[in-house]
């Protein structure tokens, strides 16, 4: 006999979560304005809301932690952290920054003007508010298979060179500072890019005279995906997928709240020095001296130890399986997601939950808030209020894809929990015919409104 499946890990120490009433979870979302990002995290049950700084730790990490050097300038972490960068990734340059939208002030504030154009494949939010804020342009070009759930295609994170090269054509040279790829694409669905399409998106920059980077907030999750599904990479190390992906690419940012397995931190690299020493001049204006970037000693330690341990197969196994868990339960129960299955979330389309909902009541909210009044189970919506307002007409913008986001924490829930997380969503698509009614905006902020828009039922 086989024997079944085990994580390649064992718990250590336990926090309590508390089950609240469904009258509770009525009133507490009124009073959060129908926000999830209102509510206090002891009104949540299971908190789905991002994987972005939400993971436990290894006991390796907090004894890193404990040797952390806090030296404002020269500190042995930053070398160490140095050290990571340099082997793991292959980048002879960086720059430490608190998060990843740090990352993404800093560069852009060295690359981007008004005007600008900066083609990629489904910027992430923090990404797309950094470059309209300066009056720039983000321009998406996934491949079209991405926008349709029900189809499977491996590399759904991919970039259409057609529509990349069209770009690179109609705009000179100079309005185009740089091209993203983001690895995994998180607002297509987690949905890993190939290494055949990082190779050909770099090639056609370097044909074109334009800077290539990477958003790499999920690097190491894009690298299974590779070793799993694309041929010839079967039987390389996960490591060694990692420094081909970044081989291609001028530079990357990086949340390291994701694939780092920590609760803070970012950083920049770079292959040219010049763009660095650019870079610097922001970076120590907005994130602290370049040895340190808004973080402590400690915290680059326990990043340079996670970006290590997040490289090994049998972490990512662990992590994957249980986001495949959750995904193939509700598959089983018919919730539409999007398929196949990502890397760090499961990604419900409102569209085809909701269907009778007009967009205009922002479908994706209105599934995230009954399911958490169902269950106390915090996701995030990944549609209309994410995408903002035209920054010229001031009109909303209804994107392709209109999805709840369940980002599963790394190591944090047992598959009990997307149990319990499976069932309480089986049961609102039991009842989504009675879901009549959604939302409209009473106040919101000019710019990445999602995390502060306050709602009222329509």
């Amino acid at each position: 006999m086989q024997l079944p499946y085990a994580e390649p890990f064992k718990i250590k120490m336990v926090e309590s979560i508390r089950k609240s009433t469904r009258q509770e979870r009525e009133q507490w979302i009124k009073e959060a304005k129908y926000n999830l990002f209102n509510l206090r995290s002891e009104y949540v049950f299971v908190d789905l809301l991002t994987d972005s700084g939400t993971g436990a730790m290894s006991d390796k990490q907090w004894s890193e932690m404990m040797i952390g050097d806090e030296s404002y300038a020269g500190a042995s972490s930053y070398y160490k952290f140095l050290s990571v960068i340099n082997n793991l990734l292959g980048m002879p340059y960086f720059l430490p920054t608190h998060q990843g939208r740090a990352a993404e002030n800093v560069l852009f504030s060295a690359l981007i003007k008004e005007g600008d154009y900066i083609p990629g494949n489904s910027h992430f939010d923090t990404t797309k508010g950094h470059i309209e804020f300066r009056k720039a342009n983000a321009v998406d070009c996934t491949i079209d298979e991405a926008f349709d759930t029900t189809l499977i295609h491996p590399f759904k994170g991919n970039i259409n060179l057609q529509k990349l090269e069209d770009v690179f054509k109609k705009h000179p040279k100079e309005k185009i500072p740089l091209c993203i790829i983001t690895v995994t694409c998180n607002s297509s669905g987690g949905q890993p890019v190939s290494m055949e399409n990082i190779k050909a998106t770099s090639a056609l920059c370097k044909k074109y005279g334009i800077r290539v980077f990477l958003d790499a907030a999920r690097f190491a999750e894009n690298a299974y995906f590779i070793k799993i599904r694309e041929k010839g990479y079967e039987n390389k190390t996960i490591k060694e997928i990692v420094k081909e992906m970044f081989s291609y690419v001028d530079g990357a940012t990086m949340s390291c709240k994701k694939d780092a397995i920590v609760n803070m931190g970012g950083f920049i690299a770079f292959r040219d020095l010049e763009l660095k020493k650019q870079s610097s001049v922001f970076n120590i204006m907005f994130e602290g001296f370049l040895t340190y970037g808004g973080l402590s000693g400690r915290d680059m330690n326990a990043i340079a130890q996670g970006l290590m341990e997040s490289t090994e197969l049998d972490y990512l196994e662990a992590r994957i399986s249980q986001v495949e868990y959750l995904g193939n339960r509700l598959i089983e129960f018919g919730v539409p997601i999007q398929k196949p299955i990502g890397g760090h979330a499961i990604f419900v389309d409102a569209r085809k939950f909701l269907p009778e909902l007009p967009k205009e009541q922002f479908l994706a909210q209105t599934l995230g808030v009954e399911l958490y009044i169902e269950g106390g189970i915090r996701g995030v919506e990944i549609g209309a209020l994410l995408a903002d307002r035209d920054p010229i007409t001031r009109l909303n913008r209804f994107p392709e894809l209109e999805l709840l986001r369940l980002a599963i924490p790394r190591r944090v829930y047992t598959n009990n929990h997307m149990e319990y997380v499976a069932v309480a969503l089986a049961n609102v698509y039991e009842r989504r015919k009675k879901i009549t009614n959604g939302f409209k905006i009473t106040s919101e902020a000019p710019i990445m409104r999602h995390f502060t828009v306050e709602l009222e039922k329509v």
